[in-house]
């Protein structure tokens, strides 16, 4: 019998390469200023709006134990579910109309991968220095000064996830209570998982993975071509103009040397984050950064050639063609989301604050008071979803002569809580004969427009 190929030629070779590590050159320019900004804006929130207080809560909260959400100003309870459901529906809405107009620009300056790399990446520059230092210090031995810095940036890097760790589970817990329990050291199990959890994440993902979550792990790159069309804005390397591409010498001119415009300085792909070479066409790994149109735009600045080499632009733009804005895919997109966020700013202008539940005593069908009136318990659940506390007036209707013997005095409930009152309503026995439906009625006293019905059923004895 005849050996195996391998075992003639060899050993066998592996199935798997290791990622080379992506060392992204520092590039200055338009769009890298506008990234600055987009991190520095969209971080600044992150790390601020959980501190920040609207109506004596916390201005953006999604209190789980409680069961209460505060959206500035606003308070949502598990019953106002749909309202989320709704603006969640709205930001995917979004995003894919944003994708069929501007392509990917979302990962490329608001993602929040894109936005903590490029936050990473930052203190990894300050600490370790520009990319060719970067590189020499990995490849080098291992040195006081190298273990100094690769020190100083893991720890700025842990630092940096904690904290985003705990700011994220502040969004879910009280920020301040949270604090005052970490800083004691009487933070429960729960909440401090869910920091270690967060801040792993954010310290694995932005640290050390990277690109590669763009390239295999985001399942957007995968689905994002559905929302491509020959309008969608890419970035893309005038190939005509380029090629054929190479050295030139000094004073000469492309023509001189019948060269294109790209003298293969490879800065394209030094400064791209996920290490692709944008002049072998748009490819799915591309985030639209822009990083590459600042570097050649540099180059071009420097040998005097006219910028836009590499540049934002269309499938049809390229080909000569004109841009359509307004095509069925985007005016699809748009039409939902004007409807989407119309039903959302009329439910909730029209959204009643407040909620009753009325439940019956299963303990007794009624009780004879006064050898003349039928007596019906029930236990009202008020449930003010207003910022405000509010007084109600209770009423029932639908018996005749029927009244509101308990509570006598209004109700007041307390604002975004949940109040438990016993209601007992009397009715004459000679009108209360069986079941007979009623409605409850609560309304507030001290605000106009707060007004619930609530159905139910008084029961006397049969006639």
């Amino acid at each position: 019998m005849p050996a195996p190929a391998h075992s003639l030629a060899g050993p066998p070779e592996a199935f798997y390469a290791a990622a080379a590590k992506i060392y992204p050159r520092e590039t200055q320019g338009r769009f890298s200023n506008w990234r600055k900004i987009a991190v520095v804006v969209l971080l600044g929130l992150f790390y601020s709006v959980a501190w920040m207080s609207w109506n004596g809560h916390q201005a953006l909260l999604f209190d789980l134990p409680a069961r209460k959400f505060y959206i500035f100003g606003l308070t949502l309870w598990p019953q106002d579910f749909l309202y989320l459901a709704i603006l969640l529906i709205l930001a995917a809405l979004t995003l894919f109309f944003v994708t069929a107009l501007a392509g990917r620009l979302w990962c490329g300056y608001a993602c929040p991968q894109t936005v903590w790399t490029e936050l990473f990446t930052w203190i990894e520059r300050w600490t370790e220095g520009p990319r060719g230092r970067r590189i020499k210090l990995d490849r080098g031995p291992w040195t006081l000064a190298k273990v100094g810095r690769k020190t100083l940036k893991q720890g700025l890097w842990l630092a940096l996830a904690a904290y985003t760790g705990f700011t994220f589970v502040g969004y879910f817990t009280p920020i301040r209570a949270l604090g005052g329990e970490l800083w004691q050291l009487t933070i429960g199990p729960a909440a401090a998982f869910w920091i270690f959890l967060y801040s792993f994440a954010t310290y694995g993902n932005a640290g050390f993975l990277r690109e590669q979550v763009c390239k295999y792990m985001c399942p957007y790159a995968r689905f994002q071509s559905a929302m491509f069309d020959r309008n969608t804005l890419i970035i893309a390397y005038d190939q005509p103009r380029g090629e054929p591409r190479g050295a030139r010498r000094r004073g000469a001119t492309a023509q001189e040397q019948g060269r294109g415009d790209c003298i293969d300085c490879t800065l394209c792909v030094q400064v791209c984050p996920t290490g692709i070479d944008i002049r072998h066409g748009l490819q799915y790994e591309c985030i639209a950064c822009g990083a590459c149109i600042d570097a050649c735009d540099g180059v071009m600045d420097k040998i005097g050639s006219p910028r836009g080499l590499i540049h934002y632009t269309t499938e049809d733009a390229s080909r000569g063609l004109p841009v359509r804005i307004a095509r069925p895919r985007t005016l699809v997109y748009a039409a939902l989301l004007l409807a989407v966020s119309g039903y959302l700013v009329y439910s909730l202008m029209t959204r009643m604050p407040l909620i009753v539940d009325v439940i019956r005593d299963r303990n007794a069908l009624y009780r004879e008071v006064n050898g003349e009136q039928i007596e019906n318990t029930y236990t009202l659940k008020v449930i003010n979803l207003d910022a405000t506390p509010h007084v109600y007036q209770l009423t029932a209707t639908g018996v005749d002569r029927l009244y509101v013997a308990e509570p006598s005095e209004p109700i007041g409930v307390s604002a975004a809580t949940v109040s438990n009152v016993v209601v007992r309503l009397r009715a004459p026995e000679s009108r209360a004969m069986g079941v007979n439906r009623i409605t409850i009625t609560l309304r507030a006293l001290d605000r106009d427009g707060i007004q619930v019905h609530e159905n139910a059923r008084f029961i006397g004895p049969r006639s």
